[in-house]
C-alpha cells in the first residue's frame, strides 16, 4: 500500500498524508452508500406503502450525509478550533453571497423542526395550492390543485417552491389539526316555493351524505384541542335560511374530507335535483323579470285600500277610476 502511495505521489505530486485522507474519505463514503442501499432495498421488499418508502429513502439520505460529513471532517481537520474557524468563514461567505439559498436552508430546518406540513399534506401557501409530494434541502414540491380546475382537484402540474417561501407567506394546511373542512352548498328557491319543505329535504340529504363524519370529527377536535384552541359547538350538518333579491337562500353546511369535496357535492346536488323534481310546490330561483300586480297578487293585508279596480262612469260622463 505504501508503495502505491509513493508511486501516486511521484506521478501527481500529492503528499502522502493527503492521499491517505482521500482514500479514507472514499472508503467512508462508499461504506455509507452501501449501508443505505441495503436498508432501502430491505424496506422496498417488505412494504408497498409509498409514504413509508419515501420516508425511509429520504431519511437514510439525511443520516448518511450528516454522518459522512462528520466522519470526513474529522479525517481532514485534526483540531476542533480549525474546523470551527473554517465553518465560520464558510457560513459568513454563504450568508453574503447566497442569501436565497441560505434562506431556503433555514426554511428547510424550520420544516423539520416545526413541521408546518409533511409529505402527503394538502396545503395553500401564497397563491399556490396543492398536495406536498416532496421536500428537499432547497425546495419542496406540490402537485397543484385548483387554478383553472373547479373544486380543488388536481391540475396535473408539478410546482417547485423554495423553502424560504414559508418564512414570508401564510401557510394553510388542510390536513393538520382538525383534518376536515366545512363545505357549503347554496340552494336558491323562489318566494312562492314551500321553502320549509325544501329546507327539510336538504337536511335529510345532508345527514345522509355527511352525518357519518360527525363522530370521527368529534374525536379529531378533541385531539386537535390539545395543541390548538379549536372549539366547535355543533358538527352535524345544518341548513341556514336567508333572503336574497330573487328568492329564499337555503345554505347547506356540512363537514367533509378535503379530497372528497367535489364527489360529495355531486352526490348531494343529484339528490336535490331529483327531490325537487318530485315536488311541484318547490322551484329553483334564478335572475328573471316579471310584472307584479299587488292589488291582485299581494297579500290581503298589503293590498291598497279605498281604490276600486276597473273603470266607473262619473257624473260628468267621463270614465275613470274612482277612489
Amino acid at each position: 500500500m505504501d508503495q502505491i502511495l509513493i508511486w501516486i505521489h511521484k506521478l501527481s505530486g500529492i503528499p502522502l498524508a493527503h492521499q491517505k485522507r482521500l482514500f479514507t474519505s472514499f472508503v467512508i463514503v462508499l461504506f455509507l452508500w452501501i449501508i443505505r442501499t441495503i436498508v432501502v432495498r430491505i424496506v422496498w421488499r417488505r412494504t408497498d406503502n409509498a409514504q413509508v418508502r419515501y420516508r425511509w429513502q429520504k431519511g437514510t439520505i439525511y443520516v448518511a450525509v450528516i454522518t459522512g460529513t462528520v466522519l470526513v471532517g474529522r479525517v481532514w481537520f485534526v483540531g476542533i478550533q480549525s474546523l470551527a474557524t473554517l465553518v465560520g468563514l464558510v457560513a459568513a461567505g454563504l450568508a453574503i453571497a447566497l442569501q436565497d439559498l441560505v434562506k431556503s436552508v433555514a426554511g428547510f430546518l424550520f420544516i423539520l423542526w416545526r413541521k408546518p406540513f409533511a409529505v402527503g399534506d394538502r396545503i395553500e401557501i401564497g397563491r399556490h395550492r396543492g398536495d406536498v409530494i416532496d421536500i428537499r434541502l432547497f425546495k419542496f414540491t406540490l402537485m397543484e390543485i385548483g387554478n383553472w380546475v373547479d373544486a380543488e382537484q388536481s391540475t396535473g402540474r408539478v410546482i417547485h417552491l423554495p423553502n424560504g417561501l414559508i418564512l414570508n407567506e401564510v401557510i394553510a394546511n388542510y390536513s393538520k389539526g382538525f383534518e376536515f373542512i366545512w363545505n357549503e352548498i347554496p340552494v336558491l328557491v323562489t318566494f312562492e316555493s314551500n321553502w320549509e319543505k325544501a329546507k327539510k329535504i336538504l337536511i335529510e340529504i345532508s345527514e345522509k351524505h355527511a352525518a357519518y363524519l360527525t363522530g370521527e370529527a368529534e374525536k379529531r377536535v378533541k385531539e386537535a384541542s390539545k395543541r390548538y384552541m379549536i372549539y366547535y359547538t355543533k358538527l352535524t350538518p345544518t341548513v341556514y335560511t336567508s333572503v336574497k333579491d330573487c328568492g329564499v337562500m337555503l345554505t347547506l353546511r356540512y363537514l367533509i374530507e378535503p379530497r372528497k369535496r367535489r364527489g360529495s357535492e355531486q352526490g348531494i346536488w343529484e339528490e336535490i335535483l331529483k327531490a325537487f323534481a318530485q315536488n311541484p310546490d318547490i322551484d329553483f330561483a334564478y335572475p328573471t323579470q316579471r310584472f307584479y300586480d299587488n292589488a291582485v297578487e299581494g297579500k290581503e293585508g298589503t293590498r291598497p285600500k279605498g281604490r276600486v279596480a276597473g273603470p266607473l262612469q262619473s257624473p260628468d260622463g267621463e270614465r275613470g277610476a274612482v277612489d
